[in-house]
């Protein structure tokens, strides 16, 4: 069953105004005495002064909200320039950064060696070309590169009989998205083309070689 009170408070303050106003004009139709009604006048009266403080503290608080707001913006503002300054001189170290409490750039750890190698595959349909395709050996149904690493380097050797080591491959190139074609002269139709491939990082470091390919150069 609701109640007849209201509940908010500004309602609330209007209802017990309207009864008590009521209830004096008409205490002999009401059968009452100003004894009946001085309990609640005294406690109206003192609600009354209380919800109106109530209403100035709030004010007041919201007042000082915008103001605290308004001066922390004010704040940054002024702190934002000089830190700008403080992150471009060349005389703050990162020590001094980190005990102002402003932002230390990460320094990146050196990359590495890479530590797999690619596995190559050969399309040789076209005449006089070879088109390769490559992935990493960690992860061989992927076709991204790993980590760190800038390309491929791609080393061969044309001719009837492998390669006994790197003394017999000739630089191809470094290529940085597969696939990569080669074209060949008619001189080297039906002749063998080995392959050799590693991955190279941005400073120049290698990985290990890759399993040797070879394929017919279609004549």
């Amino acid at each position: 069953m609701a109640d007849y009170l209201p509940g908010p408070d500004a309602d609330y303050q209007a209802w017990v105004a309207n009864f008590v106003t009521y209830a004096s004009a008409n205490m002999g139709a009401l059968g009452l005495v100003a004894a009946d009604l001085a309990p609640v006048s005294t406690a109206q009266s003192n609600f009354s002064a209380d919800f109106a403080d109530h209403i100035a503290a709030r004010a007041a608080a919201q007042a000082a909200k915008q103001a605290k707001d308004e001066a922390r913006a004010a704040c940054t503002a002024a702190i934002r320039p000089l830190v700008r300054r403080l992150q471009a001189s060349p005389s703050v170290s990162n020590a001094e950064r980190e005990a102002l409490g402003i932002t230390v750039a990460a320094t990146p750890g050196p990359i590495g060696a890479p530590t797999t190698a690619p596995i190559v595959s050969i399309e040789c349909g076209n005449r006089l070309q070879h088109t390769l395709r490559f992935v990493d050996s960690a992860s061989p149904t992927r076709k991204a590169k790993p980590a760190g690493v800038l390309g491929v380097e791609i080393w061969s050797k044309v001719g009837t009989t492998p390669p006994a080591g790197e003394g017999e491959l000739r630089f191809v190139a470094i290529d940085t998205d597969a696939p990569f074609v080669l074209n060949y002269t008619s001189e080297d139709g039906n002749k063998n083309a080995y392959y050799w491939l590693r991955w190279v990082n941005p400073t120049g470091e290698r990985g290990p070689w890759s399993e040797q390919a070879q394929a017919t150069i279609a004549a």
